[in-house]
């Protein structure tokens, strides 16, 4: 849900009325989790009725209240399921009495039948901007006007939460197109996008799809290979996307599908191998954060799936294997090329590598392993230990070939040597042994 769809429904609680007045409990339980997210001791999306959440609430309901409003936080607690956005996770056991309530008699009831509650996902999420957090405070108190509204969020020049939505959103757009093969324009894109951001630049939109590109990057998923990741960007904008995996996860997982499926088998006869190979391996890319916290927002491993896609790795391997039987031959030594082994093939894997090739100048082997993505040039790749090790062991022999783009219009880049020469190796599994 968009952030000013929560907006408009923190400015319209269901709250009771008397006396020509309405009671301030909701708001006050709201603004009481409110200040848990921001202080850090609501870490996740568990809202434990607490002793330190009741006494916030009490801090909020002395301010907002009048003298006759009881401390009663179980009836807010559990009343705020009516708003849509707060959920209960019951305990174990206590589904039917917990269907038969109305109204909880009690601090005991919730003590009882709840076990937590917890946000939509997305506005958890939300609850982490601070801008965002003043936005929803402020409807909260009162109903805000579309002035007030950007008096909050614009602060300064920099991008404001509704452009970087807005820059998300145009970006996934033309991600799924990318993925689906369907025509679309980058510049048409932006053109477009320029009246509904306040006429930024064109430079200033695509540098900002760039940094689309490096969050996802970051979150394991795929990106568009023309905008190369930037990854100086501001931290709302990886709040921004985080918010978009809660607020549909199914949709990225149709991406990274649409992104590691294998293509149709290709002819070799076909395929034009002198401009294969791209010359310039990825440059090292500055500010790479990486996961920084544990994300609700579903993280996706795409690099891992990408492994386990063995239908894609083979075909790219089979790419691999025409590649440096033609390499060879454009060398003058076709004697070599029909040497040239597949060997994760022919011999198994867990070698280390999946083509054993040659140096046509010195006439040594070369072991060549073969990664390959749908993806961009800078999507990153699943690498073994086997394989880590074997790139040190062999480093004046072992090439490692990156295919990406190989659905379109496959390229390959070369890193020659150790693995970790070239790229920062981030630990992702770990053996657990019963022992010291």
């Amino acid at each position: 849900m968009p952030l000013l769809d929560y907006e408009r429904q923190f400015s319209n609680l269901r709250m009771n009325a008397a006396r020509g007045r309405r009671s301030p409990h909701k708001v006050a339980m709201l603004l009481a989790v409110i200040d848990g997210i921001q202080s850090g001791e609501i870490a996740d999306n568990r809202i434990y009725f607490s002793k330190s959440l009741r006494e916030r609430f009490k801090l909020h309901l002395d301010r907002l209240g009048e003298t006759d409003d009881r401390n009663n936080p179980h009836l807010p607690f559990f009343h705020l399921r009516s708003e849509g956005f707060w959920h209960h996770q019951l305990k174990p056991g206590k589904n039917a009495e917990y269907s038969t309530l109305s109204t909880p008699s009690g601090s005991g009831v919730i003590d009882r039948c709840i076990q937590y509650a917890y946000l939509d996902d997305e506005l958890f999420e939300l609850l982490g901007n601070g801008l965002v957090t003043e936005l929803l405070r402020r409807a909260l108190l009162t109903n805000l006007d579309e002035a007030d509204r950007t008096g909050i969020l614009r602060k300064g020049r920099n991008w404001d939460w509704l452009e970087c939505e807005l820059a998300v959103q145009d970006y996934l757009e033309m991600l799924n197109k990318d993925l689906r093969d369907e025509p679309y324009s980058k510049a048409a894109h932006r053109r477009a996008l320029q009246p509904r951001l306040n006429n930024r630049r064109e430079q200033a939109i695509e540098l900002k799809h760039q940094n689309i590109s490096a969050v996802l990057l970051e979150l394991g998923l795929p990106y568009i290979p023309g905008y190369k990741p930037a990854f100086n960007y501001q931290k709302q904008l990886k709040q921004v996307v985080l918010a978009h995996i809660a607020r549909d996860p199914a949709e990225f997982d149709e991406l990274t599908q649409g992104a590691d499926v294998d293509t149709e088998p290709y002819d070799p006869d076909k395929v034009d191998w002198s401009i294969v190979f791209d010359p310039a391996p990825p440059e090292r890319l500055t500010d790479y954060k990486g996961p920084d916290r544990r994300y609700l927002g579903r993280h996706i491993d795409f690099s891992e799936r990408e492994r386990l896609n063995r239908a894609l790795g083979q075909s790219g391997e089979e790419f691999a294997f025409e590649y440096e039987r033609h390499r060879l031959i454009r060398s003058g030594r076709p004697d070599l090329a029909a040497e040239v082994e597949w060997s994760s093939r022919d011999r198994g894997d867990g070698l280390g590598y999946d083509i054993r090739s040659f140096d046509p100048d010195y006439e040594k082997e070369l072991f060549v392993e073969v990664k390959t993505t749908n993806s961009g040039k800078y999507q990153p790749f699943f690498i073994s230990e086997n394989e880590r090790a074997f790139s040190n062991e062999q480093a004046s022999r072992y090439r490692l070939y990156r295919i990406y783009e190989f659905r379109r219009q496959p390229r390959l880049f070369e890193l020659s040597g150790a693995v970790e020469d070239h790229a920062h190796l981030l630990p992702q599994h770990y053996q657990a042994v019963f022992g010291h």
